[in-house]
């Protein structure tokens, strides 16, 4: 009976999948009693029906759009200071203890991200979204991700790097990308659609639609078409 009802909120939540039967019903009672706990809590921050985790702090929430059965998971940041606002759409899951900074200096206002339906990464994420940062639907992403949506400016040697300003081009992920553990996406990336991304490598290109990609910094290793 529990599997069953486990199952049927599932797929009112917008999940495919189908409850492996050796999963036993301990555990689902126990993700339940959470998941309510969690939402609960969501709606005490933020006023919606969203999935928050224990210590995770929600800055200017009313930036911040979030779709259906969004998941927070604890100990994250969420800052919602940017000038565009933040997206989470449906089924959106962020890892325990990421961090999302919108706004990284007093001297420029942060864009922000935008994250599509059914897309995840894993925990310790870091969102450095002050440059922009959009990513598509279905994209699924390992633990230890980093974006990092600003450069500094270097070429003027009369001053101090820190003194020179950034550029901010963003960071743009399409849809449909498997993201390995422990990537590094710079300013400027963009990763086309249906694209492997493998474990480690540090993204700071343009990679067209169905490329596996990987290694430092990263290169075109093949087609998924092949």
């Amino acid at each position: 009976m529990i599997k069953n009802l486990f199952q049927k909120l599932l797929n009112k939540s917008g999940k495919s999948y189908v409850v492996d039967s050796r999963i036993p019903q301990k555990l689902i009672i126990y993700i339940l009693i959470r998941r309510m706990i969690m939402v609960v809590r969501g709606f005490l921050k933020t006023g919606k029906k969203v999935f928050i985790g224990n210590n995770t702090r929600i800055l200017n929430s009313g930036n911040i759009h979030f779709g259906k059965s969004v998941t927070i998971d604890k100990h994250c940041l969420i800052d919602g200071f940017s000038s565009e606002k933040i997206i989470f759409g449906d089924c959106v899951k962020i890892g325990a203890f990421s961090t999302l900074s919108s706004t990284s200096h007093m001297s420029k206002y942060g864009r922000g991200l935008k994250m599509g339906d059914n897309s995840a990464v894993g925990q310790f994420t870091e969102f450095g979204a002050a440059g922009g940062i959009e990513i598509g639907n279905d994209v699924i992403m390992g633990s230890y991700i980093s974006f990092h949506s600003e450069n500094h400016n270097f070429t003027d040697l009369s001053k101090l790097i820190r003194e020179q300003g950034v550029t901010s081009k963003g960071i743009k992920l399409g849809n449909n990308i498997w993201v390995g553990a422990k990537v590094t996406f710079l300013d400027g990336c963009v990763v086309g659609d249906n694209s492997v991304v493998a474990a480690g490598a540090v993204v700071n290109g343009i990679y067209p639609e169905n490329s596996i990609i990987g290694g430092v910094p990263a290169k075109v290793l093949k087609s998924t078409l092949e």
